[in-house]
């Protein structure tokens, strides 16, 4: 359309470091959904080593990535 765009390199830098900010507050749930083993397996532990045996395999992951 021939309109011009100005862009300001600070405010684009300052919107990275809000958006890097916030998804290091939530990666941990990615990181946690990766390593978690899958519901069969889960179920399976749960069967044969009870609650907390179930409970202790999940706390590794949940211990080896902390909420922020």
């Amino acid at each position: 359309s021939g309109n011009k765009i100005i862009t300001e390199q600070s405010k684009i830098d300052a919107a990275r470091v809000e958006l890097d900010a916030d998804y290091a507050k939530v990666k941990y749930k990615d990181d946690r959904k990766a390593e978690y083993p899958s519901i069969a397996d889960q179920l399976d532990d749960l069967y044969h080593n009870g609650i907390d045996g179930w409970k202790a395999t999940i706390k590794t992951t949940k211990d080896k990535y902390p909420k922020s």
